[in-house]
């Protein structure tokens, strides 16, 4: 590997930049300290808000196609048992071997066993968050098995040692003057004298590649929907290389979320119209491959397909939080969110980030006490601008006020010490629950109107300073509601 001593201007951006702290609020104040990252991702969701505005403002229909797809979700996670097993034996059927995995250690045994039962020393590989979630380069590494990620993005990420930080763009943290460094001390053979240009880092990406896709004898892939009455699984892309991988290697491995199904064939007319505007801006997508098994002679001839849980089972028991295994990873979600613009997806130390990943995180894995899931649900602002973009309604806003409950509740139970936040939500909550104490309450707060001439108030002693060390508060009115009311009411005899 080439020497990066030199090279600051792509060092890792990830929470591998964390030695201690790795929760939310750390990793953002990392990120927000980062003017070209920030630029960077400006710059970027707000293309990608335009372009998907101009595409859904097109479809009469729009709210309606949402619902249908609301609904159909709702319906597969009702009949999830079912539908899985007929997924089964449909894939069975037409030629193909269903795995199913517990949890990721589980997942990644069994492929690990796929990839050495062929004897080969690596591997190719689709675009696949789920594949990131268990850690499967990392245990196909352990193993002795190189994995080469073949999507434009997925290749900047892992030649340049990095993370992912998007989860439709992982690399949209990374310019093209980054990414060309990346390419000139990683990739090799690259052309010394490339620029910047996208069509020209793309090209040389596309020659580096080529020798990949025809060497490889095995592929690992995701799936973005799985159809359960054929046993067919669908991968949607832009570049063409998922399509190489799913067609030229010998043995294909899909590793899939249990909850990635439709019941039928025609379900997928309402995704197809919904991923791609809601994803990349576009009306349809330029690559859809779709699969039913194995072919004799054309593609591969070995196909394996595993089923993964890892959290999903125990999400779907939640009333209020199975709605997240709704997601089609489309990711609109981040590119509205005003708290995923000015802090990219590291900071959220997750497969998953943005608004999607606090809610989906915290309950695949739980909300395990070490600060780092338990942070998630509190980096949004609740302006539910991702509830209105989301093509199958997922109520991100409320399912994170219930984590953020869950996470209270069992910080009581832990403790009997409370801290600062539980006293003031307590002296908060005693004023509220009496006319006569909040009338009180509002009086002594109209003192912090003399301690400063600005519109805001920046600090406050403890315990009020847990709210200003990271808000403004509001500046004290002349007048409360109840006075001025008093003043305009007042009977003139």
């Amino acid at each position: 590997m080439s020497d990066r001593t030199n090279l600051p201007v792509y060092a890792p951006l990830g929470v591998g930049r964390l030695q201690g702290d790795r929760t939310f609020p750390a990793a953002a104040k990392i990120a927000l300290a980062d003017g070209q990252l920030r630029s960077n991702l400006r710059s970027a969701t707000a293309t990608i808000r335009a372009k998907r505005a101009n595409v859904v403002g097109e479809v009469a229909d729009w709210e309606e196609l949402r619902r249908a797809g609301e609904a159909i979700k709702a319906s597969t996670m009702a009949s999830l048992d079912t539908l899985l097993i007929e997924l089964e034996r449909n894939v069975v059927a037409n030629g193909g071997a269903v795995h199913w995995a517990r949890d990721a250690a589980e997942a990644n045994r069994i492929v690990t066993g796929l990839v050495q039962a062929t004897g080969a020393k690596q591997v190719v590989k689709v675009k696949s968050m789920v594949t990131q979630e268990i850690g499967l380069n990392e245990a196909l590494a352990a193993a002795g098995i190189e994995a080469f990620e073949t999507d434009l993005a997925e290749l900047i990420i892992q030649l340049g040692h990095d993370e992912p930080s998007h989860i439709l763009v992982p690399a949209i943290h990374r310019n093209r003057a980054q990414i060309r460094e990346i390419f000139l001390q990683e990739m090799p053979g690259v052309d010394r004298s490339i620029s910047d240009e996208p069509a020209v880092l793309a090209g040389e990406a596309r020659r580096y590649l080529r020798k990949k896709f025809l060497e490889t004898k095995v592929a690992i892939s995701g799936a973005n929907f799985a159809v359960a009455d054929t046993g067919t699984l669908t991968v949607v892309e832009s570049e063409g290389n998922g399509r190489m991988c799913l067609t030229l290697p010998d043995t294909l491995i899909t590793v899939m979320g249990i909850e990635k199904l439709v019941p039928t064939w025609t379900d997928l007319e309402v995704f197809f119209q919904l991923l791609p505007r809601s994803s990349t801006g576009e009306r349809m997508n330029p690559y859809t491959s779709t699969w039913t098994g194995v072919t004799p002679g054309d593609g591969p001839q070995s196909f394996h397909l595993v089923l993964l849980d890892n959290g999903r089972t125990a999400t779907l028991a939640d009333e209020v939080g199975r709605q997240a295994l709704h997601c089609i990873r489309c990711s609109a979600c981040l590119n509205v969110c005003p708290v995923y613009e000015r802090t990219g997806g590291h900071a959220y130390g997750s497969t998953y980030p943005g608004p999607i990943g606090a809610i989906l995180s915290p309950q695949l894995t739980g909300l395990t006490g070490d600060g780092v899931n338990d942070s998630l649900p509190y980096a949004s602002t609740l302006c539910g601008a991702c509830f209105d973009v989301c093509p199958v309604r997922i109520d991100i806003p409320s399912i994170l006020v219930d984590l953020r409950a869950r996470h209270v509740e069992a910080a009581k139970a832990a403790s009997r010490i409370p801290s600062g936040e539980r006293l003031a939500m307590a002296g908060v909550g005693w004023a509220m629950a009496g006319e006569k104490r909040w009338q009180l309450a509002q009086r002594g707060a109209g003192v912090l109107r003399h301690s400063t001439r600005r519109t805001t108030i920046r600090r406050l002693p403890w315990p009020l300073s847990r709210w200003t060390a990271s808000r403004d508060l509001a500046k004290p009115p002349v007048q409360t509601f109840r006075q001025w009311w008093a003043t305009e009411h007042e009977d003139p005899s």
